[in-house]
């Protein structure tokens, strides 16, 4: 006695879902490797000021370099976990369907789990790490250079360069009420700015890059015009949320696929061990 109707569609589910898994597998593997690579929050260059805030006790740069090595294994596990569930249908192999829904299980609430803490961590993240931008800048940043001896004025200004920012919230001028670095020690106490050289550091300025950076026109150096216009706590946000909408995209596609495998590997398995006993 073959398998029953359900039986037979659960099989040949498992079959096609598997396949997809193994696709799946690679995409988050593939958004996990270019996070790791395009996000431009986790650069070297710009993580020392990132890592100054912190996150329910994780440093802020460090914790998303740590998200996207995390797709990365996820994307790894659900590719061999694909592997199991696809012999074990085609073989009709309790052991193998057995094991493969377990795993598959695990991986649902780990999953669950893990969008939870993100929503969590978003929510946090809105509280927080504004205040924590605000307070980095206030006290840490003393050079508008990209290579002083301060790693983290460095990291400041390598972040208004390569997320195209200029301070927490945007700089609309010179003065302190519209400009967040009128604050740091950077015009309080000595700089550029404390010597009234000029009161936005040259990285702020569109269009410059390391190469040319000291060399951005007066106007923009003075806080009149050419200042990027968005606040670097915004441009922080916009780069997580971008890749964050990725992520729990794939991730709630694989959350039903998930479930209807389970549901299917222990359907395949029952009718498995009947044939048997008939």
């Amino acid at each position: 006695m073959g398998l029953s109707c359900g039986g037979t569609l659960g099989k040949i589910f498992l079959i096609v879902i598997n396949i997809l898994f193994f696709l799946l597998g690679l995409g988050l593997l593939i958004v996990g490797a270019l996070m790791k690579t395009n996000v431009k929050i986790i650069k070297d260059e710009v993580k020392p000021a990132l890592n100054t805030i912190t996150v329910s006790s994780y440093k802020l740069g460090n914790l998303t370099d740590n998200l996207s090595i995390l797709l990365i294994i996820i994307g790894v596990f659900i590719f061999l976990v694909a592997g199991l569930g696809l012999f074990g249908a085609c073989c009709q192999n309790r052991c193998m369907l057995v094991t493969y829904a377990v795993l598959v299980l695990i991986l649902f609430i780990m999953k669950i789990v893990a969008i939870a803490l993100w929503f969590s961590m978003k929510s946090e993240v809105e509280g927080t790490v504004k205040e924590g931008m605000l307070t980095s800048i206030k006290t840490d940043y003393v050079d508008h250079r990209l290579n002083s001896t301060n790693e983290i004025s460095n990291s400041w200004n390598y972040m208004f360069m390569t997320l195209d920012c200029c301070g927490v919230n945007a700089v609309t001028g010179p003065d302190e009420a519209k400009n967040d670095l009128r604050k740091s020690p950077w015009c309080t106490t000595s700089g550029a700015c404390a010597s009234t050289q000029f009161y936005v550091p040259p990285a702020c300025c569109q269009g410059v890059d390391s190469s040319n950076y000291l060399s951005a026109p007066s106007a923009c150096k003075d806080g009149t015009s050419g200042i990027n216009s968005k606040g670097c706590y915004e441009a922080v946000k916009d780069e997580i949320e971008s890749h964050s909408n990725q992520v729990i995209g794939v991730g709630v596609t694989i959350l039903v696929i998930e479930l209807l495998a389970v549901i299917f590997s222990f359907i395949i398995c029952k009718q498995s061990a009947d044939e048997k006993v008939v």
